[in-house]
């Protein structure tokens, strides 16, 4: 260190150069960036893409007209943005004026803030194949186990709040009051005497007519959105964002996205996910299996979750397609059909619970016996399965004794209540399900380990998109920038360098 000295035992501060001063900086802006820096990484990935067929638009430049930015360019400042905590299009924009970095990688370019935005919300399903391309490409340099995942799902704050979000509930709360001051206000006009003095709150005749003309158009929309519910069968109608939910996010009420996250036991890279407005996990769990099973090109996988995935129905399905689940809160026996096509003899059952076949409209009892659907219950929304026949003669008789009836309330839309089923040709076997505890121990070090790191070191617990389709592409980017930081830690940034450019050539 360079001290300037000031007379016997005293020193000044550090100080740096005058700014009127000559510097010869480095002639080219390649010295700038370090030879392993993990922008060098992002360039190299990108560049070995083959965005045609990822689906990206305009992968192919015009003949005619004004020439478009290449689609990697864009992607490359994406990435690079949500690697570094920058996800908003004008702050990207601010960044290729001022950072060095990104002058080199998008090799000096300033696309504006629409051009940037625009690409994102066009290429929506694109960035998720972009993901899926780096899961598959980790997958190849056995980087994931492919033996247990972890399935979860977190609350992200979607671009509505919770003012512009209706239940019917809220409806019905808010055309309460509204009838209340209706009838004061008309009350009101009716002592309104001849000489227009001032009534209540000082208002004159005129003011008041237009505050019931006022109340009277909130009423019908408020009335409008009621209908709607009832057309479509939702609960809840959002107006900013229509595709998101009002949900239960640490502890509180508040407007989101239940993302879904399948996360690989082996380096905590996530393999699959998947955006949702579910206010709750439920029936999630074979839908994620599946996915998974695609992206990581196996048969057989163990999956651990958390109770809110406990779903006999769900289980059973999972089950079946070669998944081995371990759930928090179940210890009980289902069945389900058997592969073999052999019947197995079923004499009883430990807490079993009811397996509902949708593919066949049937319900399978925990011992064995096909229980058909029977009426829907409106106030419920439930499809109630019976068969008193086979309960009458069953050695253990689950609900409603008296009458010898399973009643089995499986909650769904009258829409999709059905009364054909199929029957036929329906073998079942019987399966006691109960999680074990080393392997359900891991379930939280695992799925909650990338949502912390998204939520707090990227500042990515909100959403700047509105829709699913686009709040998916958002987390393409967001989930591809957390597995290329994480395949960086593993690999180094000199090995992942040398693995990208042999890919770019």
């Amino acid at each position: 260190m360079n001290f300037v000295l000031k007379g016997e035992g005293n020193m000044d501060f550090i100080k740096g150069e005058e700014r009127e001063q000559i510097v010869l900086f480095p002639e080219s802006i390649e010295d700038y960036v370090d030879e392993n820096g993990v922008v060098r990484i992002i360039d190299a990935y990108i560049n070995s893409l083959n965005l045609e067929e990822l689906g990206f638009n305009r992968s192919e430049p015009n003949e005619t007209g004004r020439p478009p930015y290449n689609p990697k360019d864009i992607l490359k400042l994406y990435l690079y943005g949500y690697m570094n905590r920058i996800r908003s299009s004008r702050r990207l924009e601010t960044e290729g004026k001022r950072n060095l970095e990104v002058m080199w990688l998008l090799r000096k370019l300033i696309p504006d803030h629409k051009t940037i935005a625009n690409f994102r919300r066009d290429n929506a399903k694109s960035l998720k194949n972009v993901f899926r391309h780096f899961v598959k490409l980790c997958v190849e340099l056995g980087l994931y186990g492919k033996e247990l995942v972890a399935i979860d799902g977190s609350k992200f704050k979607a671009v509505n709040s919770k003012s512009r979000n209706f239940t019917k509930e809220k409806i019905k709360k808010r055309l309460k009051e509204i009838d209340k001051k209706l009838d004061e206000y008309l009350n009101a006009l009716d002592r309104y005497d001849a000489e227009e003095e001032k009534v209540e709150k000082g208002k004159t005749a005129e003011e008041i007519n237009k505050i019931i003309k006022d109340l009277n158009e909130r009423k019908m929309t408020y009335q409008g959105y009621t209908e709607e519910l009832e057309e479509t069968g939702e609960k809840q109608k959002s107006l900013t964002d229509s595709e998101s939910r009002l949900m239960l996010s640490n502890g509180k009420m508040d407007v989101c996205y239940n993302v879904q996250t399948a996360v690989d036991s082996k380096n905590k890279l996530i393999a699959e996910f998947e955006v949702i407005n579910n206010v709750t996990d439920k029936n999630r769990l074979t839908p994620m299996a599946k996915q998974i099973k695609e992206t990581l090109d196996v048969d057989n996988i163990v999956i651990t979750a958390d109770e809110g995935y406990a779903c006999a129905s769900d289980i059973g399905e999972a089950i079946q397609i070669g998944v081995e689940p371990h759930v928090a809160g179940t210890d009980y026996d289902i069945c389900i059909p058997a592969k073999d096509g052999e019947q197995v003899e079923i004499t009883s059952h430990v807490n079993g619970k009811s397996v509902y076949l949708k593919d066949r409209n049937i319900v399978i009892c925990p011992m064995g016996k096909t229980l058909y659907p029977g009426y829907y219950k409106k106030t419920m929304g439930e499809a109630v399965f019976h068969n008193s026949r086979a309960c009458k003669s069953c050695t253990c008789r689950c609900t409603n004794q008296k009458r010898a009836v399973v009643q089995y309330g499986l909650v769904m839309d009258k829409s999709d209540f059905k009364t054909d089923y199929n029957d036929k040709a329906l073998f079942v076997r019987q399966v006691h399900i109960k999680p074990n505890k080393e392997i359900y121990a891991q379930r939280k070090s695992l799925s909650e380990h990338p949502f912390g790191t998204v939520k707090r070191v990227m500042d990515g617990g909100y959403c700047l998109t509105k829709g699913k389709r686009k709040v998916t592409g958002e987390f393409a980017l967001m989930f591809l920038a957390y597995n290329l930081k994480r395949a960086i830690n593993i690999l180094g940034t000199e090995k992942l360098i040398q693995i990208m450019v042999g890919l770019a050539y």
